[in-house]
């Protein structure tokens, strides 16, 4: 599962649905609707913040004699990941709750990082990151950290927010028969 987006869907019943609502002219059922939606994804949404920014990175240290020093970066890069996790509903078109990670707010060195934290990005290993020290490309570091981390919170928040969103359109139902 890619780190982009998830989706909680029932396309068919919400286009049907959503014809319905037009129809009767419930526009405060359909807002409510929405709402209720979007509470379902809150959790999953926060929950994904939370383990992100705590994801544990661990570095094999510097040997002795070796230099180091500070970051040359103030920017938190777990932090910075976890405020570009975002929600979205949509009610009409392609309707559903999607969670996914902005990669338009992130900076432009960090788009691949959400991928690479995940499941190693493109061909690499899940929770290995290899990256050049302080910009100098014939010095590489490995760090790791726990793998899978987007996919093993959406496992646990699937069932919960499946049952939520059809308890929701059995709602809507009920109020528009």
């Amino acid at each position: 599962m890619a780190v982009s987006s998830v989706r909680i869907l029932g396309t068919g019943q919400l286009l049907d649905l959503q014809r319905r609502l037009r129809a009767a002219g419930g526009e405060h059922i359909r807002s409510s609707m929405q709402r209720r939606i979007r509470r379902a994804g809150e959790p999953l949404r926060d929950d994904l913040k939370n383990t992100v920014s705590s994801l544990p990175i661990r570095s094999a240290g510097r040997a002795s004699g070796k230099r180091g020093g500070p970051s040359p970066t103030t920017r938190p890069m777990r932090a910075t990941i976890a405020a570009a996790i975002r929600i979205s509903v949509r009610t009409a078109g392609n309707p559903g709750a999607r969670v996914w990670v902005d990669l338009a707010r992130l900076p432009r060195d960090l788009r691949t990082m959400p991928g690479v934290l995940n499941d190693g990005g493109r061909g690499g290993t899940p929770g290995r990151i290899r990256h050049p020290v302080f910009a100098n490309r014939r010095r590489w570091a490995t760090q790791t950290t726990t793998p899978l981390w987007w996919d093993k919170t959406v496992r646990t928040h699937t069932p919960r927010m499946t049952a939520e969103v059809n308890r929701i359109l059995d709602d809507v139902r009920r109020q528009l028969e």
